[in-house]
């Protein structure tokens, strides 16, 4: 079945950086585009950044453009999201996502703390 396991979050200074992972399994990663989403406390979840399947084209939230960062690497199954100069309003639990067919697939979250 469709699994994820994410990694990378953490607790960081305003300013500062975090890479997150999200390694894939289950199905065939390379033929899907990948998104990140977020959800801060008592926020709906949002689209942070999607990438496409060969990683040519990017989207970006305008919160976050110029700052993140959306890469994979499909020989690894895997999809990153670098941020850069972090500030507080980031602090949310991070998803990866794949939709294959009509179904979504998410992972289990990975937080990420900003503060000083």
């Amino acid at each position: 079945q469709v699994q994820f396991v994410e990694s990378g979050g953490g607790l960081v200074q305003p300013g500062g950086s975090l890479r997150l992972s999200c390694a894939a399994s289950g199905f065939t990663f390379s033929p899907y585009a990948m998104m990140w989403y977020r959800q801060a406390p008592g926020k709906e979840r949002e689209l942070v950044a999607g990438i496409t399947t060969t990683g040519g084209s990017a989207n970006y939230a305008d919160s976050v453009k110029g700052r993140f960062t959306i890469s994979r690497d499909n020989a690894k199954n895997t999809v990153y999201l670098q941020m850069n100069s972090l500030k507080p309003e980031d602090t949310a639990v991070y998803y990866c996502k794949v939709r294959i067919g009509m179904q979504n697939y998410w992972g289990q979250g990975t937080q990420v703390t900003v503060s000083s």
